[in-house]
């Protein structure tokens, strides 16, 4: 039984100093004094006027991706709006860009794509 114990002991001692040394090391990695940069040019971000137009982390791929699928910021038929399809990924809270599940980046709840696919209601 004593052998049990002593294992028990090490084992949470073992996890608690791991847990320590890794918040420890994502506190310390986190205090870069130095701009952030975007994933494309590896440039010192530069502050963008409206969020759901910040393409700077999404890469040149999804960026053709989401101009093959036929992607605008507003559409051009009222009903069929990115906000009311299927595919509709809801902003975060305290975000105001949504989301979409075909292409990565920012959407506008009022934009348009070809693969529009209505909402199923339950």
């Amino acid at each position: 039984m004593k052998s049990l114990k002593s294992r028990r002991f090490f084992l949470k001692r073992f996890s608690s100093a791991g847990l320590f040394l890794g918040s420890g090391s994502l506190i310390f990695t986190n205090c870069d004094s130095k701009p952030a940069k975007t994933a494309q040019t590896g440039e010192p971000k530069k502050p963008v006027a409206n969020p759901c137009e910040d393409y700077s982390e999404v890469s040149e791929g999804d960026l053709k991706k989401r101009k093959e699928l036929g992607y605008v910021t507003k559409s051009p038929v009222p009903e069929k709006t990115c906000n009311s399809c299927n595919l509709w990924l809801p902003p975060a809270p305290g975000k105001e860009c949504g989301g979409c599940m075909l292409f990565k980046g920012p959407v506008y709840a009022n934009a348009h794509c070809t693969y529009w696919a209505p909402q199923v209601k339950s």
